[in-house]
């Protein structure tokens, strides 16, 4: 297969990031190429709690901006609901809760406050243990898996192409470009390379020349039994993150990561960890009245972290027609987001929306090499599952 092959954008990675950098780019009428080495959204991108409430990213005016339009936009639906409420157990939570809020509030949101008796109305499957939640007016859920689906063919509608089950081996430099990705099923060129690999993207970022720390986990969800359907099915807390399904099910992941170095680990990752009991324990804690419950299958994925916990989104300057992505485990609710700034970013060499500044490599200049351990972001190794600690 020659370079020729290839497409005026070639993006590495086929979770919601790259899938929807791609959309945008398609839509604009640029060819596009999506390299994924295994199936689309078959990591962190589809195994999610499917939130779309991030209060603290500068992409937040435009997520809220762009959910309710997505079904539309996108020609396929996403099952997106508008609307969160979010719970607390105790002062520590609650005092977590009122931070994130009042920073949307800042930005022109509003949300209202929740006694328990209030609380028990709109999530029946909450206990007397309950301190109380919030209603947020903005936010809300979308299914992870439907989205992938919607992404990918939207973008294919628009003439963008997507390689499954291609592994991206090399990049070739020449002149202060990439030229060419080179890859398990050939050479592609290219002239604006995206890499939104996920938690391999620090490695091809290192194949241009550029140094992004990034550490990778295991995260797991467990889902339950359809249950009667709440009136908002967007409630968690607890540490947990996910959503009442339309069928009735329970989908819940979050509390600690189990850190793991990439080399040999299976995509998906097996459910094998210790995470599944801290899943079921908090998920009876939030929900005391679906504690009967069983659950029926469990989710295993991939994310990766910054060490700050922050996304990186950059065009680099040398090679100057390539632009790094990695979300750091929060790249679902703001994929509408994310991706038409790199799409902005490849077109443009700037975000005409936000200030992406912030997210640039530059904050990592001076990183001690050690910074994994220092954080204890490390596997465990007398244990094959790996370390477990938090985010």
């Amino acid at each position: 297969m020659s370079a020729s092959s290839g497409a005026e954008v070639v993006i590495i990675g086929g979770g919601v990031t790259g899938l929807s950098a791609g959309w945008w780019l398609a839509r604009a009428g640029l060819r596009v190429l999506v390299l994924e080495k295994g199936i689309v959204g078959w990591e962190a991108s589809g195994r999610n709690g499917g939130g779309a409430t991030h209060s603290f990213s500068p992409f937040f005016l435009e997520e809220q901006r762009l959910w309710p339009q997505m079904d539309e936009m996108l020609g396929y639906p996403t099952e997106y609901r508008r609307q969160r409420i979010r719970i607390a157990l105790n002062e520590v939570q609650w005092s977590r809760m009122m931070r994130s809020v009042e920073l949307a509030e800042r930005q022109g949101f509003a949300w209202q406050r929740l006694d328990r008796r209030q609380l028990r109305e709109l999530v029946p499957l909450v206990g007397d243990n309950a301190l109380g939640g919030l209603l947020l007016d903005y936010g809300g859920h979308a299914n992870p898996q439907r989205t992938v689906q919607a992404y990918a063919w939207a973008l294919q509608d628009h003439g963008g192409r997507i390689l499954q089950h291609t592994t991206a081996t090399g990049i070739t430099v020449r002149g202060g470009r990439a030229t060419e990705i080179v890859t398990d099923r050939g050479v592609f060129g290219c002239e604006a390379l995206v890499i939104a690999a996920g938690p391999q993207t620090g490695m091809l970022a290192a194949m241009v020349g550029a140094h992004l720390p990034l550490a990778p986990a295991r995260v797991e969800m467990i889902v339950t039994e359809p249950l009667p359907l709440m009136r908002h099915g967007g409630a968690d807390g607890n540490g947990l993150y996910g959503r009442q399904t339309l069928r009735g099910n329970l989908a819940y992941g979050g509390g600690p990561h189990e850190w793991i170095e990439l080399e040999g680990m299976a995509t998906p990752p097996r459910v094998v960890t210790p995470l599944f009991r801290h899943l079921a324990r908090r998920l009876t804690e939030l929900f005391p009245k679906a504690a009967h419950a069983r659950v029926i299958r469990s989710w295993a994925g991939i994310v990766e972290n910054t060490p700050d916990g922050r996304p990186v989104i950059e065009r680099l300057a040398e090679p100057g027609n390539v632009v790094l992505a990695t979300m750091s485990s929060v790249g679902f609710g703001l994929s509408p987001a994310s991706g038409r700034a790199i799409a902005e970013l490849v077109q443009h060499g700037r975000c005409l929306f936000a200030d992406v500044a912030p997210l640039s490599l530059a904050r990592f200049r001076g990183l001690p090499s050690d910074w994994r351990e220092r954080l204890g972001w490390i596997p465990a190794a007398d244990d094959e599952a790996g370390g477990i600690g938090a985010a």
